[in-house]
């Protein structure tokens, strides 16, 4: 980096940053736990029967909680260095982080392109979508990004010889072009583009069915929380992630402009991890999908037993 970048301190932003991501953190913690272990009962132990929704809710349950985990670690570190011989355990807990973050875009994405699915073109639907279907889904999704996260994060850092901060401070690896680039099109734009093209196609095919019904309405209200828990979240802290590039790329040398972009940054990133709660909304138009199923489902079965009630007196 240039001398002027190299002078230009952050010091001032990240003791800042200190005090409100305490004010961040530990609300989403409280919350995001209580949310997502809910959901995990409910699914678990309430509804008998897997539907390709309850699925992938569970694992986006799962992908939550592996991102909440480390934010108790996360907040410690923000005021407490920690020794070299706990370099590996701060790498492992990134890669849960990283792993829950990226893991839990993909889910979202998922259900969308689930609902998609079954709305637009409903007789592919029959025969591509599946309980089955959607739990060898759910794994290929962990496989992938244990397997794209964990070798990159774990060379995310330069091996110290003294106390470090985790989670802050990457060395320049986990800047480089490539890195960056691929997190953007692969962690982000690319899984964005596919949500919204299909939250948009099947907005746009129940608003020309024409149908009213409560399912159709669940599913909107699904969509759009599903957009929700996705856009805003991850879309200021990429932004972010992609200023902060630039600095280090030398693209943006202005000391003021650095600090405003760190503030961003850290700022973004810590607000990114609200998408736990948010997907709370999910969780909740799921299981109200479910129960409205169930409902209509005894409803015909008792209009069906009093119709033949009926034939049989007659």
């Amino acid at each position: 980096m240039s001398n002027n970048s190299s002078n230009c301190s952050t010091k001032e932003v990240d003791d800042q940053m200190k005090y409100l991501e305490l004010v961040i953190y530990i609300p989403i913690f409280i919350v995001g736990m209580v949310f997502n272990l809910a959901a995990l009962l409910v699914y678990c132990l309430c509804l008998r029967k897997w539907t390709e929704s309850t699925i992938y809710m569970t694992s986006l349950a799962l992908m939550d909680l592996l991102l909440l985990l480390p934010l108790p670690f996360k907040m410690h570190a923000a005021y407490q260095m920690w020794p070299q011989e706990f370099q590996h355990a701060c790498s492992f807990l990134e890669n849960l982080y990283f792993v829950g973050t990226y893991g839990g875009i993909y889910m979202i994405m998922c259900i969308g392109v689930d609902r998609w699915l079954a709305i637009c073109h409903p007789f592919k639907a029959k025969q591509l979508r599946s309980p089955k279907a959607a739990l060898l889904t759910c794994v290929g999704v962990w496989v992938l990004t244990f397997t794209a996260i964990f070798p990159v994060t774990f060379n995310l850092r330069t091996k110290v010889n003294e106390h470090f901060h985790c989670f802050h401070r990457f060395s320049g690896n986990g800047w480089s072009p490539k890195v960056i680039i691929c997190l953007q099109i692969f962690g982000f734009l690319g899984p964005a583009l596919i949500l919204v093209c299909c939250s948009v196609q099947i907005i746009w095919t129940l608003q020309e069915s024409g149908q009213r019904s409560t399912k159709s309405q669940a599913c909107v209200k699904i969509i759009y929380s599903g957009l929700c828990a996705f856009l805003v979240p991850f879309t200021p802290s990429h932004l972010a992630i992609f200023l902060q590039f630039l600095v280090h790329q030398e693209v943006i040398k202005d000391c003021i402009s650095m600090k405003s972009i760190s503030m961003f940054l850290q700022t973004a990133m810590c607000l990114s991890n609200i998408t736990c709660c948010l997907d709370g909304l999910c969780y909740y138009f799921i299981a109200d999908e479910v129960k409205n199923t169930k409902n209509n489902f005894r409803m015909s079965r008792l209009s069906q037993r009093r119709g033949n009630s009926s034939t049989s007196e007659v």
